[in-house]
């Protein structure tokens, strides 16, 4: 059950305003003033505040300026209740900081709904969505737009990539979002030598290019086709209006960023401590997890060449360990097609 702090000066509107509150199933607490109004939120922090503005003794913008400076309670959904005399200065707190504001008098359907929107954007900000195009997909959904990919993606002019053919390289500035509709594509970081880090993968129904959009940096790798590919162009403006459109998703955008930076992390630090042994049944796994039709035993065709970037190692360590692993009945290699036989021991390999 969530808390909600009530702060009314007005006796009759604070008794009636918290009986509507608890017949709708939420825990009340209330407060004659602003001053009393804190004690009790930093006592017993509740989910969401409701404060009127024309107080005594600390009134609702003094409120506000007081939760603001607690590390404890500025996340708290904030909403102002005001007279209609008042609306004009409303303005003067939701740029402090407020999240809503119900004018008054108000009906029980405008109150119930002002919370009902608040605290459900405040469990999106506190729910944690993977890194991965699921969790996107997840996100856009919980905050009501179930068809937006479906909509970006829908009569689209496509591109097809032949084999190794550059989508655009490291440096370059975004202009475009990418929709992988068939094939294959890997996001690869090079250094001064001029050898290869596959750093991304992904498959159809997938999404790339996004995170310079976001930044609104250049590119920080080059995209490349591993097979041929038809790909979806979707114009930069689209992207930044859905972004624009709700300061949630941003947010929840960049917690969505930061596991891929999170991931990739963990990619160097592999490549950097586990055995050739290890980064290559790590590489196998990752390409299962990625690209797998939920069939077993997981089948894959890729070069030699892109799957030792993957694991970064050289080409000719890659086809050696490939051949210890096939001795050892790890996988089997038919007509150039690597096949996971056993996962298990590929996943408990030790350095």
């Amino acid at each position: 059950m969530n808390t909600i702090l009530l702060i009314e000066d007005n006796p009759e509107i604070r008794e009636n305003t918290a009986e509507i509150l608890e017949l709708a199933n939420y825990s009340v607490m209330t407060a004659e003033n602003g001053k009393l109004g804190i004690e009790k939120a930093h006592a017993n922090r509740p989910d969401l505040i409701i404060c009127d503005i024309m107080m005594p003794v600390l009134d609702g913008y003094g409120v506000l300026h007081m939760l603001n400076k607690s590390e404890d309670l500025k996340d708290i959904p904030f909403i102002f209740l005001t007279a209609k005399a008042e609306r004009l200065d409303f303005r003067k707190g939701m740029e402090m900081g407020a999240d809503d504001y119900v004018t008054k008098p108000f009906t029980e359907v405008e109150l119930l709904n002002a919370i009902e929107q608040r605290l459900k954007k405040m469990e999106i900000l506190k729910k944690k969505y993977s890194s991965t195009q699921e969790g996107v997909k997840d996100l856009l959904l919980d905050i009501g737009k179930y068809n937006v990919w479906e909509e970006l993606a829908t009569g689209r002019n496509t591109n097809i990539y032949k084999k190794k053919q550059v989508i655009y390289n490291e440096g370059n500035h975004p202009n475009r979002l990418f929709l992988v509709q068939k094939g294959k594509i890997k996001l690869y970081k090079s250094n001064d030598d001029g050898k290869d880090l596959t750093v991304g993968l992904y498959g159809q129904g997938e999404y790339f290019g996004y995170m310079a959009l976001l930044e609104n940096s250049v590119y920080r790798e080059t995209a490349e086709a591993m097979e041929e590919s038809e790909i979806a162009i979707i114009p930069r403006e689209e992207f930044d209006a859905l972004i624009r459109e709700n300061p949630i998703v941003m947010k929840k955008f960049i917690q969505i960023l930061a596991g891929n930076v999170s991931e990739k992390e963990n990619q160097l630090l592999g490549l950097a401590y586990n055995s050739l042994r290890k980064r290559v049944a790590d590489a196998l796994l990752m390409l299962q997890k990625k690209f797998s039709d939920g069939h077993a035993p997981f089948s894959i065709h890729i070069s030699r060449e892109d799957l030792a970037n993957i694991a970064g190692t050289a080409t000719e360590s890659l086809i050696r360990t490939l051949s210890d692993f096939k001795s050892e009945r790890l996988i089997d290699i038919k007509d150039g097609n690597i096949v996971l036989l056993n996962e298990k021991k590929l996943g408990n390999l030790f350095n």
